[in-house]
């Protein structure tokens, strides 16, 4: 290998010239994905069913790059074909599957809805989107820069969280295994296929949560603290750039070690 070969490409984790869409991309983990890939130079396209937080999400992150907000309930597979359309005028090299719900009930009262909800958003939602992007995905990739699909799992997927959250927990886990299967066919189409599993990070799903024990999960971390904006937005480029170019089918945890390290007891 010449040495040329590391100063004649981009950067390992430059994406000027690449188009992403991030789903849910109006707060909490979106947001800071959203952010980070804005600050590596990637032209943005954020989505949430709230138009009110697109106009002030859009806002917002104007500042870092050149960022457009789509309203579109992605649990519907009429809206996530419509938002394909949308966002593929220009090309699309990058897609974030992060818009998610979480359904919190005890088990002898779980409703069927607690399924129907959590699964179309979490499960199916990055399917239809997978499937009506993947021309313009595969459009985009190449052998030596694969277009890229990056799913957001969870660490509830992993290790079985203190609170049960049934549907939220099963359908990311399918998610996970999702991420496998379409790695393994999208490879040779130069389509990467990879997920994120965030621990507890501040956003408005884990509210509650850390609001309740978000000192005694920080206590618990190998790492002793709670996920930052950085540390999601530093593997969201990473992934999606050059330094994540021969990664596929993997599940990433992004947990300060909570669900890689536990002991069980």
């Amino acid at each position: 290998m010449s040495e040329n070969q590391f100063t004649t490409h981009a950067g390992l984790f430059e994406l000027s010239g690449k188009h992403a869409l991030v789903t849910g991309g109006t707060k909490g983990i979106g947001l800071m994905i959203a952010r980070g890939l804005l600050q590596a130079g990637a032209r943005v396209v954020i989505s949430s069913r709230d138009a009110d937080a697109c106009a002030e999400a859009q806002q917002l992150l104007s500042e870092f790059g050149d960022v457009q907000a789509i309203p579109a309930d992605l649990s519907r597979h009429d809206e996530c074909r419509r938002l394909a359309d949308l966002v593929t005028a220009e090309g699309l090299d990058i897609l974030v599957n992060n818009a998610g719900a979480m359904w919190r009930e005890p088990l002898e009262t779980f409703p069927d809805e607690a399924w129907d909800t959590v699964l179309d958003l979490n499960l199916k939602a990055p399917f239809w989107l997978t499937q009506a992007l993947l021309p313009a995905l595969r459009r985009a990739g190449t052998a030596e820069d694969p277009a890229r699909i990056i799913n957001i799992g969870s660490i509830a997927a992993i290790h079985v969280a203190e609170s049960p959250n049934y549907s939220y927990a099963g359908s990311k886990a399918a998610l996970h295994q999702l991420t496998r299967v379409l790695a393994r066919e999208l490879g040779p189409q130069h389509v990467t296929v990879n997920a994120v599993a965030p621990g507890p990070f501040p956003s408005r799903m884990m509210a509650a949560t850390l609001d309740a024990v978000g000192d005694r999960i920080a206590a618990k971390a190998p790492l002793r603290r709670l996920g930052r904006d950085d540390d999601m937005a530093g593997v969201a480029v990473f992934l999606a750039g050059r330094a994540g170019s021969y990664l596929t089918g993997t599940v990433i945890p992004v947990d300060g070690g909570i669900a890689t390290t536990a002991t069980g007891t």
